[in-house]
């Protein structure tokens, strides 16, 4: 396909929008078939406009499109229905992965894998309305941490969890180790934890994470921690808005 080609009917979800122009928005939307692309929606800010209520994250729309450059020009776009947005503390969670993709992901990169699970991601989110207030908070953290496992692994930062680094003996359940975003799981010896630079974390929590498994309370301290790690090395020195904002939130609650 041409680089001026028109693309129609693209399934999507709109990730950001900001102003362009007198009357326009930009929006970054993340498709299945196109990966993360950025469209020109003109006249989107006019208070008639067909497009100002769709140009909204966790809205399901499919997308059509024309241009040469990487800015695009929005055709056409299409309510598709089917998905709650999440609510509360689960709409900042969703907006957390919409940073996440912003800030990882490439331009033009197609991730089908990752766009279904961003997609079941988010109904998951707006499910998070039964149960008491700490199982809500816990369900949302297995939830996040699943997605960044998948989302590090798609763009080709995924790590392995449950081999060591160097001898390639599987991890032990019992011992201590110190990860390395550029090596892995190393063993924590006695008298050299000061030498050993990286995030603490169990053998037990290293295993869960390469199982997919957080129900152990453990597990999901340390598993966030060491996520938390990863996606700063990945991303450089720049924080996330919505991170601080969760912290702030949880600070607020408790």
């Amino acid at each position: 396909m041409s680089s001026d080609a028109h693309v129609n009917h693209v399934t999507g979800f709109v990730l950001h929008t900001y102003p362009f122009k007198e009357t326009s928005v930009v929006a970054e939307v993340f498709t299945r078939d196109h990966g993360r692309v950025a469209l020109i929606a003109r006249g989107a800010r006019r208070p008639a406009s067909a497009l100002r209520g769709l140009m909204q994250p966790f809205t399901p729309l499919l997308l059509s499109w024309f241009g040469k450059s990487e800015l695009k020009t929005l055709h056409a776009a299409e309510w598709q229905g089917g998905l709650t947005a999440p609510q509360g503390r689960a709409l900042m969670c969703g907006f957390y992965l919409n940073e996440l993709l912003l800030r990882l992901l490439a331009r033009g990169d197609a991730h089908e894998l990752l766009y279904e699970r961003y997609l079941a991601t988010l109904e998951q989110l707006a499910s998070e309305a039964c149960g008491t207030d700490c199982e809500r908070a816990t369900h949302l953290e297995q939830i996040l941490r699943r997605f960044e496992k998948s989302l590090l692994g798609e763009i080709g930062y995924g790590a392995t969890f449950d081999v060591e680094a160097g001898s390639g003996a599987a991890v032990r359940a019992q011992a201590r180790y110190v990860f390395q975003p550029e090596r892995g799981a190393l063993r924590r010896l006695e008298g050299m934890e000061d030498g050993q630079t990286g995030c603490p974390v169990s053998g037990q929590t290293l295993i869960d994470l390469a199982a997919d498994r957080f129900e152990r309370q453990a597990t999901l301290v340390e598993s966030k921690a060491l996520m938390r790690m990863l996606i700063n090395h990945t991303l450089g020195a720049k924080p996330l808005y919505t991170r601080q904002l969760l912290r702030d939130l949880t600070e607020l609650t408790q």
